[in-house]
């Protein structure tokens, strides 16, 4: 049967520039775009749906007095385990303090001291206090709602809420529109939207796990169109684990942030002891793939793992943590006199669409910013807060290329952004998706294993032959990425760790680059080893 195989409907017309995805990267790229008209185009209430309004930590920037971009280089190599790509890092770095003062202009109320300046604060591998934060645990939401309300102000863009992109259109070597779902992606009918710019900011790939910080939008669903568009997809296996997601049994698991840790909070187990002064130097402030297997050890054990704040923050957590203050009192936990339950989730990919320094894809027509892509930033292993950053700097540049390469289109006053919703849209819950979430956390998790590893690449094909929606296949693609490139790359190193093969290897540093087609070669192999 034919993947949804009916013909779409076509937009009366050509945008310019169509931006798929309302979080921060697309929110900014639009902004940095204007006045040159934009669709966004987004399969929730821009911000209900993105990893980014959720984001506690806040922005890295090298602002501080004793900072020096050089510092942040250092400390993003450094967590990366060895495969940062370095001329990329530096442009994400040197250009963070500007695109800081881009959000105070759109209004973000960032934290300043009792002089006016910006309080900096400091997070795990970071050397120097250079985390801007808005009340603590509030960032993504402030830098979002201000986001938000500059781009219901700026008449050169459209928003049309409850359109679940689907499909990229390729004509030769070019992207030249998307193929998008109405009605939060339920309706019968598919529209087409013609571009001369595809934006991809679809964002991340939380919910193909069991277990994540992420919203329920984050199913990898950009990553698998690229890829079948043809895009090359970049080092897919690394997978970042959040440490401490609030262990209370919710889905999507609400997070307790780094900076906690960053201010003196404690992992023990039920017995009280700090189990991460055996496993690295810097106890809590580790980078987060060696503490997330720290934690997971613990639950494993039987041993539990918990947060305790009870000292270094105590009394002033209502203030200083409201968000996570609310999520722990809602399950009945007072975090000012109990320590937080924790376990790892996953948290962020660092692995996506390939791009290069002005966010271009390996398919002309389509650029990329945020979540979904791979700009080589991050290596292995992403440093804490660096995530923002690397959006609305990727954004700018995107913004600032188009401009260069595009002629200068006739502005277009959309007058009222259309679609707006209060609807919260999700993807649908099927006993499909809710297998694969399953499969992924048993065998491509924290921890991977060879066999663990092939029975997830064939229980993928199976679920990818059994299940016909357009959707799902977006989503099965990339799990399929991810578990093939984890199944081939046999060593560990930052977000990735296989218990056969422990250790880092030399011949294994460096950045994986695959195609759909090469993923396939991988499950064919396996296939006809089963079949033998």
């Amino acid at each position: 049967m034919p993947i949804d195989s009916f013909r779409p409907q076509s937009w009366n017309g050509i945008d310019d520039i169509v931006i798929v995805g309302g979080g921060l990267a697309g929110l900014f790229c639009a902004l940095k775009l204007a006045p040159r008209p934009v669709t966004i185009l987004a399969a929730a209430p821009i911000g209900q749906g993105a990893s980014s309004a959720w984001a506690q930590g806040g922005i890295a920037a090298a602002m501080s007095p004793g900072d020096t971009f050089e510092k942040h280089v250092a400390d993003t190599l450094e967590a990366g385990a060895g495969i940062v790509d370095e001329k990329m890092a530096r442009f994400m770095v040197s250009e963070g303090p500007a695109r800081i003062h881009d959000l105070l202009e759109y209004g973000v109320p960032f934290d300043r001291d009792l002089e006016g300046k910006l309080l900096l604060s400091r997070e795990a591998a970071h050397s120097e206090r250079r985390i801007v934060r808005v009340k603590g645990d509030m960032a993504g939401k402030a830098i979002m709602e201000a986001l938000i309300a500059a781009v219901r102000n700026t008449p050169s863009i459209r928003v049309l809420e409850g359109y679940v992109v689907e499909e990229l259109v390729r004509e030769g070597r070019f992207i030249s529109g998307v193929v998008a779902r109405p009605d939060a992606g339920q309706s019968k009918n598919r529209v087409h939207f013609p571009a001369r710019a595809v934006v991809l900011c679809s964002g991340g790939v939380g919910h193909l796990f069991a277990v994540t910080t992420n919203p329920w939008e984050a199913c990898g669903q950009g990553v698998g169109m690229a890829a079948r568009a043809g895009a090359i997809i970049a080092d897919p296996e690394f997978v970042q684990f959040h440490p401490t997601a609030i262990n209370i049994g919710r889905d999507p698991a609400p997070l307790a942030t780094e900076a906690l840790r960053g201010d003196g909070a404690h992992l023990v187990n039920a017995a009280g002891k700090r189990f991460m002064l055996d496993i690295h130097e810097d106890g809590e402030l580790a980078p987060r793939d060696i503490v997330s297997r720290g934690v997971f050890a613990e639950v494993r054990a039987g041993r539990g793992a918990f947060l305790d704040c009870t000292k270094a923050v105590g009394k002033h957590f209502p203030d200083m943590f409201p968000t996570v203050y609310a999520s722990c009192m809602a399950a009945g936990i007072d975090p000012v006199t109990r320590p937080i339950p924790v376990v790892p989730a996953v948290h962020y990919h660092m692995g996506g669409v390939l791009t290069d320094a002005e966010g271009r894809t390996s398919i002309d027509g389509l650029w990329a910013a945020g979540e979904v892509t791979s700009t080589g930033v991050h290596g292995a292993n992403r440093l804490a807060s660096n995530s923002l950053l690397e959006a609305v700097v990727f954004a700018a540049r995107i913004a600032e290329n188009i401009k260069g390469m595009l002629p200068e289109p006739k502005t277009n006053d959309w007058g009222k952004n259309a679609g707006e919703s209060d609807d919260l849209v999700t993807i649908e819950d099927s006993p499909a998706l809710t297998r694969l979430r399953r499969v992924m956390s048993d065998h491509v998790g924290v921890i991977r294993t060879r066999e663990g590893l092939a029975a997830a690449i064939r229980e993928i094909a199976t679920l990818e032959r059994e299940n016909s929606r357009m959707r799902f296949h977006n989503i099965v693609t990339t799990a399929k990425l991810i578990a093939t490139s984890a199944y081939l790359r046999e060593e560990s190193r930052g977000g990735h760790f296989r218990s056969d093969f422990p250790e880092q290897k030399a011949n294994w540093k460096h950045r994986t680059f695959l195609t759909l087609s090469d993923a396939e070669m991988v499950v064919a192999n396996l296939s006809e080893t089963a079949a033998a």
